[in-house]
């Protein structure tokens, strides 16, 4: 051995941990032999607890601080290696450093639907997931518990056991809650309390923490969305034949006019034969035979048009049929007349529509000569 050699193995040992990873729970100090000097310097950083294991057995724990490795402050160490105060000799033991600070933005998520009966729907099925964070409260007994000789410890290595005990623990707290699942999502930061005090009990055998747990979403098969979104457009359409009223007034593009009007009710009327001719049909016994069956409900009326007219460059109007007959009589209405109605290409003369051609030709023959 040459003499740097010899000067560098005299030089005193430093021993810590920076971590320069997001995930990284444990974390083992490689050293040759895992030879440490006596005397070496160790330096724990808060968020961080260093861990001795000495021949396979844990021997010391030590918190943020700066400590030199001697009896002093290694009392387990000191009975293990039989050392006398006087004794200097290297040990060889395992160094794991552990990361107490939190692991926030964990996912956890049914994976499968639960089975639960709701008060309002019966049996039904629901999906959840959500965010939790983790944090190692005993580093002794997570290495005892989780660890063992992993030299690299990271997150994902448990996130999928506390997963497993969220999911778990959620089917029990939401069974037995009574929320009805239409008022859970104004209950999820109370059953994420409850949640993560029932885990708790479970986690602290692991050495691990659960400071928080967030419930983000409670969700429905899509067969039951879809049947609730129906409900709901249901309860905003309300009163049907107001609503079948409207729709008819809307399609007319005059909401107040006369013929609107006669075409909802049309509409409404045939609906409520409709609607009752099936109520007979069915009879308090079930099905009708087919003799008995009311007749078929007769089709909705005819739509009756409407007419503006376009006179010296000022429109009039809505106007029926008849009262356009009578204008023909009293000369207000003539062939070169231009109209206009719903569907109707632009204005027209009055003589060139068909439907108003026949009201010319029906005029009453001339007066009879007076009486000689």
């Amino acid at each position: 051995m040459g003499i740097l050699d010899f000067l560098k193995g005299e030089f005193i040992d430093v021993i810590h941990w920076t971590d320069d990873t997001r995930d990284t729970m444990v974390w083992r100090f490689e050293r040759e032999d895992h030879e440490i000097k006596y005397g070496a310097k160790l330096t724990v950083r808060e968020g961080q607890a260093a861990v001795f294991i000495h021949e396979g057995q844990l021997a010391d724990t030590f918190n943020p601080g700066l400590y030199m490795l001697e009896t002093n402050n290694m009392p387990i160490m000191t009975t293990l290696q039989h050392w006398d105060h006087g004794f200097r000799s290297p040990f060889k033991s395992e160094i794991y450093f552990i990361n107490t600070t939190r692991f926030s933005d964990m996912k956890w998520g049914t994976k499968n639907p639960i089975m639960l009966r709701d008060p309002e729907f019966g049996p039904t099925r629901i999906r959840a997931f959500g965010t939790y964070t983790i944090k190692v409260s005993d580093p002794a007994r997570f290495m005892q518990e989780i660890v063992g000789t992993d030299g690299e410890f990271t997150a994902d290595e448990i996130s999928f056991q506390i997963r497993n005990v969220i999911v778990q623990e959620f089917s029990r707290v939401i069974a037995s809650s009574n929320i009805p699942v239409l008022d859970m999502a104004a209950n999820t930061a109370d059953l994420g309390k409850v949640l993560a005090k029932a885990i708790e009990p479970t986690i602290a055998q692991y050495g691990l923490s659960l400071p928080e747990l967030y419930i983000e979403n409670i969700s429905l098969p899509p067969a039951v969305e879809a049947a609730l979104d129906k409900r709901t457009s249901m309860g905003i359409v309300g009163d049907l034949n107001k609503y079948m009223q409207f729709n008819a007034a809307e399609a007319m593009g005059a909401p107040n006019s006369a013929a609107a009007s006669t075409m909802a009710a049309g509409m409404g009327a045939a609906m409520g034969l409709a609607m009752g001719g099936a109520a007979t049909q069915a009879g308090p016994w079930g099905p009708a035979p087919a003799a008995a069956a009311a007749p078929a409900a007769p089709p909705p009326p005819p739509v009756e048009h409407v007419w503006h007219l376009a006179e010296n460059g000022q429109t009039s109007g809505p106007f029926s049929k008849a009262a356009l007959g009578r204008m023909v009589t009293e000369g207000r209405l003539t062939r070169d007349t231009h109209v206009w109605t719903q569907g109707q290409d632009g204005w027209k003369k009055a003589g060139d529509v068909t439907e108003l051609a026949q009201l010319f030709t029906v005029m009453p023959p001339p007066p009879p000569p007076p009486a000689g």
